[in-house]
């Protein structure tokens, strides 16, 4: 008898539900993206879209249209009546028997939740800690894939320690980005960013963060830091899809600038504000 164990009670196989079959569960063999809304509009939707579409031809899952992904995520948006919202959507290869090898056949699992998103002007008035933690991902981490362990270890880590975010550093001694979050540095006036590359996620909220700076005309410089380059700047910040700028007053053990968000962060946070309106 070929039979199953759910927690502490047993199915016999033919009668288990085919998602403990997902290759998202098994193997992690699927991709997600995340967006929001502002003010019952949703932000960046065909940016976000393109990349998700990108990442599943990234790892070869077929069948699934990109065109009805967006349908489903307006129509789900509009069904909530919430103007501030999360939508979060994966797709996996399918569910099959565990076996490395996929077959072609295979139809695609989709998800998508909603939930609402409440601001939180008090953390960009004050700041953030982060914390600096070894880069253990994968090497294409421009995927959106669902291979999240090294950053959910990261991030606790991050936790532990009193911080809000991890910010990772590769083996030669620079920094990629955050756990869920790009990273930004200013110094001498100028907006540093690490440049696209397999090792780094093309941040839709980074895309508006360098229109913003092109805006308000101040020079943009793709460089790699190292922490302490880091620690020394004149100001830092984070791009997060949920949270759009977030300002980073503590950088492992350093202060940056007196302590609180800087002048420039703050100018890019209002120019940033305009494309959500």
């Amino acid at each position: 008898m070929k039979l199953a164990m759910v927690n502490d009670k047993f199915v016999p196989i033919e009668n288990l539900d085919p998602i403990y079959y997902d290759r998202g569960l098994y193997f992690g063999d699927g991709v997600y993206e995340v967006l929001r809304s502002y003010n019952g509009k949703l932000f960046a939707l065909d940016e976000h879209m393109e990349r998700f579409a990108a990442s599943m031809a990234a790892i070869r899952i077929t069948g699934v249209d990109i065109r009805d992904v967006r349908e489903r995520v307006e129509r789900a948006f509009k069904a909530t009546g919430l103007p501030n919202v999360k939508i979060y959507c994966h797709v996996t290869r399918g569910s099959a028997p565990r076996n490395h090898v996929w077959d072609s056949h295979l139809k695609p699992n989709f998800l998508l939740i909603v939930s609402e998103v409440k601001d939180h002007p008090e953390e960009k008035a004050r700041g953030i800690a982060v914390c600096t933690h070894p880069d253990l991902r994968w090497k294409r981490c421009d995927i959106k894939s669902l291979n999240l362990l090294p950053n959910v270890l990261a991030r606790q880590y991050a936790f532990e320690k009193g911080c809000d975010e991890a910010i990772l550093v590769n083996e030669a001694g620079y920094i990629t980005e955050g756990t869920s979050s790009a990273f930004f540095g200013i110094a001498r006036g100028a907006l540093q960013t690490a440049p696209l590359s397999a090792n780094i996620l093309p941040s839709i909220t980074r895309k508006f963060v360098v229109k913003a700076a092109t805006n308000v005309g101040m020079p943009i410089e793709e460089c790699c830091l190292t922490p302490k380059q880091a620690a020394a700047a004149d100001e830092l910040f984070l791009a997060v899809t949920t949270k759009d700028i977030v300002p980073v007053v503590k950088f492992d053990d350093a202060t940056i600038g007196n302590g609180t968000p800087g002048p420039l962060t703050k100018a890019l946070t209002t120019e940033f504000l305009k494309f959500t309106r």
